[in-house]
């Protein structure tokens, strides 16, 4: 070997030596980060956890001196009208339906918006409650852009139902047309794949009554209804699913739908009210112009902006979230549906930080704007960025040698058994203050599907996070997809076959 070979060779060696030391001091600092960052995550879920049995444990105290029949009878309960849209979704429409019609409550409306479906939907609703066409003035106090081609009443005369057909212009128009048509004071959304438990409306409509002039939103409950029994409209009896892909999700909508989001209401900084289950002041949704159809994630848009025409006309308002009403739901079964729904969440996320961007951090908005959107901005849109990253720098460590294996395996199991933990204080909370599973074998599929969330479903969700924001970024076109649905499960009946 020549002398410049040589040198040539030592050189390389001591260039090689010195980008691995580079590395491995850069890991160390990005594995420190990466180490604060999931204690932070966790501890974050933790707090909102206890937020949440504080919340229970006051809710349990209070309900010994009132009553549902309180509600009933109380003159301050204001009309609801429930606006259903709907689009191709004829598997369970009837049901739905029926489930709203038989709600307990003492004055209420139902609006379902057939946004041009291109099944059965209305033929199944048309033969259910003998629809008649009875036609309308479209009111305008929203901006709409479909247009309204009929509108259905029963023949009967006696049942408040309204069945508005429009061309097919998106979920967040259907629900502005329904808001335009609406009669009373109160507007509930509810997803036309939902069933509401029979006192749902009179707990979430119970805030209004109790602090009428403040209340502006309240927010229910969203559990899965796949695998539940259901008779007449109704959920007779709750059960684990199937598959194990649902069982997960059951735990991820306790965390984050039922205990996440009673956490933040009980601080007054409530950012998400389902689509599946809202219930608005009308007034207020015209002042502010309705639902953006522009929206991929209309729902949480819609609160944000409500938070910010609020909190710039410096007005005094409330935005609630309610534990005890249920509004059911059919989850994705399938792979390919759950990436579809959670492409859109992440994308949704994205474009709301965006267009609201100039809250974050303001303490012009409160709770809201310096601590709330923050979060989310950490949190869930970041999220899936630094769960993946985290993952893809574990081969360059190794080839760093930055990493020692029993020591980061420890780590690992450590993170991994922090939230398993939180899964089971969540379960726990759940079983003290509501009690939904009666069995022992469900709970004990439930504490092992929280274990189970951790090895590749969030690693999943994790991609289809991402690939949520890259769709946002680029500014694709924005396309629900579609959502197969089986119906719901009625004992000694096959459920319904699919819609799109």
């Amino acid at each position: 070997m020549s002398a410049a070979a040589a040198v040539a060779d030592l050189l390389a060696g001591e260039i090689l030596d010195a980008v691995r030391t580079g590395a491995q001091w850069t890991l160390a600092m990005i594995s420190a980060i990466l180490l604060v960052y999931s204690v932070a995550i966790n501890t974050s879920y933790l707090m909102l956890i206890f937020l949440a049995t504080w919340d229970a444990v006051d809710s349990h105290r209070k309900s010994r001196f009132f009553s549902q029949e309180d509600i009933y009878a109380n003159p301050l309960t204001p009309p609801v009208s429930v606006i259903m849209p709907a689009y191709n979704e004829e598997a369970g429409i009837a049901e739905a339906v029926r489930s709203m019609l038989s709600m307990r409550y003492p004055t209420f409306e139902v609006i379902v918006v057939d946004d041009g479906s291109k099944d059965g939907t209305f033929e199944r609703l048309r033969e259910e409650h003998d629809l008649v066409e009875l036609p309308r003035v479209v009111p305008d106090d929203i901006p709409i852009r479909g247009t309204v081609v009929s509108t259905h009443v029963p023949a009967n005369g006696s049942t408040p139902l309204l069945v508005i057909r429009k061309t097919n212009s998106g979920r967040a128009d259907a629900l502005n047309v329904g808001i335009n048509f609406a009669r009373h004071p109160l507007v509930c959304m509810v997803d036309a794949d939902s069933l509401l438990d029979p006192s749902a409306l009179l707990l979430v409509a119970r805030p209004f009554a109790d602090d009428p002039l403040n209340v502006v939103a309240t927010g229910g409950v969203v559990r899965i209804v796949n695998d539940c029994d259901v008779v007449g409209g109704r959920v007779t009896r709750v059960r684990m699913p199937r598959r194990w892909l649902v069982r997960i999700q059951v735990l991820e909508y306790l965390r984050a739908f039922l205990l996440g989001r009673t956490g933040w209401s009980r601080i007054g900084g409530l950012l998400i009210i389902s689509g599946a289950f809202g219930l608005f002041r009308r007034d207020v949704l015209a002042e502010v112009g309705g639902l953006d159809p522009d929206s991929i994630g209309e729902d949480a848009e819609l609160v944000t902006r409500l938070h910010r025409y609020l909190r710039d006309a410096k007005r005094d308002y409330r935005i609630v979230f309610v534990s005890e009403p249920v509004s059911w739901t059919e989850a994705p079964s399938s792979r390919a549906v759950l990436a579809r729904q959670r492409r859109r969440w992440s994308r949704g996320l994205a474009e709301l930080l965006w267009k609201h961007r100039g809250m974050i951090a303001n303490p012009r908005y409160g709770r809201v704007g310096l601590l709330t959107l923050p979060y989310f901005v950490l949190f869930e849109l970041l999220a899936p960025v630094v769960n993946l990253g985290g993952l893809a720098l574990v081969p360059i460590a190794l080839w760093a040698d930055a990493i020692n294996v029993p020591f980061a395996l420890a780590l690992l199991l450590a993170s991994y058994g922090y939230a398993v933990l939180v899964g089971f204080v969540a379960l726990a909370v759940e079983e003290y203050a509501f009690r939904r599973y009666n069995s022992w074998r469900d709970l004990g599929v439930a504490a092992v599907a929280s274990v189970a969330e951790n090895f590749g479903y969030r690693q999943f969700n994790a991609w289809w996070g991402l690939q949520g924001i890259f769709a946002a970024l680029r500014r694709t076109k924005q396309v629900w997809g579609v959502m197969t649905r089986e119906g719901f499960s009625t004992p000694g009946r096959s459920t319904g076959g699919n819609r799109g």
